[in-house]
C-alpha cells in the first residue's frame, strides 16, 4: 500500500519532469495537440446537432396544428373543395389552404424565401400563437394585395410595413405586387403570405381557373384530439381522387429536415473516423518520443526507477498533452458555436436550426473525457513497451 501511495502521488511530484519532456520538441507537441484540439472541437459541434434540431422543431411547432397534403407527396395538388370538408370535421377550430407561389424578387437569383397564397379569414386563428397584430390581420383581410411577411425577411431585405414589393413566380410565370400590411414578429420567420383570392383573380385573367391547393393547415381545439382528427380527415378522403396524409406540425417539419438529419448522421460517422485517426497520430508521436529517449529510460532504470514509475510517467505525458488539447478544443467549439449563432441571427434567418446548436456542460465533460481517453489509448502501448524492456537490452540497442 505504501508503494501504491508513492506511485499514486507521482503526478504532482514528476509534473515538471513530464512538462519538460513534452517541451523537448515543441513543434511536434504543438502539431499533435492542434490535431487533437480540432478533432475535439469537431466532435463537440456535431454533438450539438441532434439536440439543436429538436429544440428548433419544438420552437416552431404547435401541438394543436396539423397539415394535410396529398398522400403522393407535397408537390401534388388537392381539390380546393377539401378545405370546406376539413373545416367541418369536429374538433377543427379553423383551417386554411396553402398554395406555393414560388415568387422571387429577382428571377435570376431564384426564390430567396418561401411565399404562399392563403385564406385570410382564418389565418389569425390557425396561427394565433404567432402573435400577429390584430390590425395586420384586419388589413390582410381587407386589401386584395395585402401581404404578411416574417420579420427575418423584413430585416434581411430592409422592408417595412407599408412598402410595396413585386414578386415574379418561378412556377406560374405571374408577376404580382404586394402591399406589406404586417409582420410575423419572430426573427426566425421568413415566410410571406398573401391572399389566395389575389392569385385566383390573376389566374382568371389568364383564362385559367385555380381550383386546387397544395396543402391545408388546421388548428385543433384539444391536443388529445389531434390524432383522432388526423385519422378522420384521412379516412374521409380514402378512395377519393386525391387521398391525403395528415401529420402534426412537428412531424411535418421533421420530415422536411429529414435529409439534413441523414447528413448529420454521416458527418458524425466521419467525425468518429477522424477521431480514430487522431488516436493513431498521437500514438505515433508518443512512440517517436519514446524511441528518442531509450538511452535515458535505460539510465533511469539503472539508477533505481521502477518500471511502474517509468510506465506512469510516459503515459502521463500522452494524457496531459491530450487532455490539455481537448480542453482547448472544447473552448474552440464554444467560440465557434457562439459566432455561428450570432451570424445566423443577423444575416441568415433561413438557417434558424443552427441557433439551437449550443455546447452544453454535458458535451464539454464528454469532450474532456474523450481527450483523456485518446491520451490513454495513444500512450499505453509505447509506455508499456518502454517500461518492460531490460536495461541490458536497451543499452545494447543504444551502443
Amino acid at each position: 500500500r505504501r508503494g501504491l501511495a508513492r506511485d499514486g502521488g507521482f503526478a504532482v511530484k514528476f509534473l515538471p519532469f513530464i512538462l519538460r519532456n513534452l517541451a523537448r520538441n515543441k513543434l511536434r507537441s504543438l502539431l499533435t495537440a492542434s490535431a487533437i484540439a480540432l478533432a475535439i472541437a469537431l466532435v463537440c459541434i456535431l454533438r450539438t446537432m441532434p439536440a439543436g434540431m429538436d429544440a428548433f422543431l419544438s420552437s416552431i411547432a404547435s401541438n394543436t396544428r396539423i397539415s394535410t397534403h396529398n398522400e403522393a407527396g407535397m408537390v401534388y395538388q388537392m381539390p380546393y373543395s377539401y378545405l370546406q370538408k376539413v373545416r367541418a370535421v369536429p374538433g377543427v377550430v379553423a383551417a386554411i389552404s396553402w398554395q406555393w407561389f414560388g415568387g422571387a424578387v429577382d428571377a435570376s437569383r431564384g426564390v430567396e424565401f418561401p411565399n404562399f397564397a392563403v385564406d385570410p379569414e382564418d389565418f389569425g386563428r390557425v396561427y394565433e400563437d404567432w402573435n400577429v397584430s390584430q390590425q395586420a390581420l384586419d388589413d390582410f383581410r381587407k386589401y386584395r394585395d395585402a401581404a404578411i411577411v416574417g420579420r427575418g425577411t423584413l430585416e434581411k431585405k430592409g422592408w417595412k410595413v407599408g412598402d410595396v414589393i413585386t414578386l415574379q413566380s418561378t412556377l406560374f410565370g405571374l408577376e404580382l405586387s404586394f402591399r406589406i400590411v404586417g409582420e410575423v414578429p419572430n426573427p426566425s420567420a421568413v415566410q410571406l403570405y398573401f391572399q389566395r383570392e389575389y392569385l385566383v383573380q390573376a389566374f382568371a385573367a389568364l383564362g385559367t381557373p385555380l381550383d386546387s391547393t397544395g396543402m391545408i393547415w388546421s388548428r385543433i381545439d384539444d391536443p388529445e384530439r389531434v390524432g383522432p382528427v388526423m385519422r378522420q380527415i384521412d379516412e374521409m378522403f380514402r378512395n377519393a381522387e386525391a387521398e391525403t396524409t395528415s401529420e402534426t406540425e412537428k412531424s411535418f417539419f421533421g420530415n422536411f429536415f429529414g435529409s439534413l438529419k441523414g447528413i448529420v448522421t454521416v458527418i458524425m460517422i466521419v467525425a468518429g473516423i477522424v477521431t480514430l485517426c487522431i488516436v493513431f497520430i498521437a500514438a505515433n508521436t508518443a512512440s517517436m518520443s519514446v524511441r528518442e529517449r531509450v538511452g535515458e529510460i535505460a539510465i533511469l532504470k539503472a539508477i533505481g526507477f521502477r518500471s511502474r514509475t517509468i510506465f506512469t510517467t510516459l503515459l502521463a505525458e500522452a494524457v496531459v498533452l491530450s487532455t490539455v488539447a481537448g480542453a482547448a478544443g472544447a473552448l474552440i467549439s464554444l467560440a465557434l458555436t457562439s459566432i455561428l449563432r450570432s451570424s445566423v441571427s443577423t444575416s441568415g434567418p433561413q438557417l434558424g436550426p443552427l441557433t439551437g446548436f449550443v455546447v452544453t456542460d454535458a458535451i464539454l465533460v464528454q469532450a474532456i473525457f474523450i481527450a483523456f481517453f485518446i491520451g490513454i489509448l495513444s500512450g499505453w502501448l509505447p509506455a508499456l513497451g518502454a517500461s518492460r524492456r531490460s536495461v541490458a537490452q536497451t543499452l545494447r540497442e543504444v551502443f
